[in-house]
């Protein structure tokens, strides 16, 4: 039995799931989300919990017992409370600031970049340097930030970049650097 799988989900209070057929829906305060579950996984409802099982122990089907759960999981906790990643801009210049709901990033290029978020996610912009991103789908969230710190990674010379909170970058010696300590 998976780990993961066999832990019950606890539903709070103001969160209503309903399953019809494979359709798991988790409505919340928050907004709502739907989870097409694989036919050899089943998910129930017993009070104010969720358990998610699995038919036979082929291979494949473990492997999506585990993710059902922590999918359905985060259904549940993305309606209830949201999710968050919080973005960083470290180099001279870099600059972020909202203009209505799109985000405007100045990072070095000979133009603006303007990012466009999806629905459901929320930007907010502190200090020109601090992005947080912010939504009730846990997918959606990381992906948005996953696209806006595509635009510039931080480079490992002198670490400048977009990264994520807490993220520590390698930095490598430059030439100067190696050519001193070999000399």
């Amino acid at each position: 039995m998976s780990k993961i799988g066999r832990l019950p989900i606890t539903i709070p209070d103001g969160v209503t799931l309903s399953i019809v057929d494979s359709l798991v829906k988790v409505t919340g305060p928050k907004g709502e989300l739907t989870y097409l579950v694989q036919p050899k996984i089943a998910v129930k409802l017993e009070g104010n919990q969720v358990l998610v099982t699995r038919v036979s122990d082929d291979k494949p089907i473990r492997a999506l017992h585990g993710l059902t759960r922590s999918l359905v999981a985060n259904m549940v906790i993305g309606v209830s409370v949201g999710f968050t990643k919080t973005l960083e801009l470290q180099g001279t210049g870099y600059r972020a600031r909202l203009s209505g709901n799109n985000l405007i990033l100045s990072l070095g290029f000979s133009h603006e970049i303007e990012y466009i978020p999806p629905t459901g996610v929320v930007l907010k912009v502190e200090n020109t340097t601090t992005i947080i991103i912010s939504g009730f789908d846990r997918q959606q969230v990381g992906q948005a930030a996953a696209k806006i710190r595509s635009f510039k990674k931080p480079e490992p010379y002198k670490g400048r970049g977009i990264r994520y909170q807490g993220e520590i970058v390698r930095r490598k010696a430059g030439k100067a650097a190696k050519a001193a300590a070999t000399a």
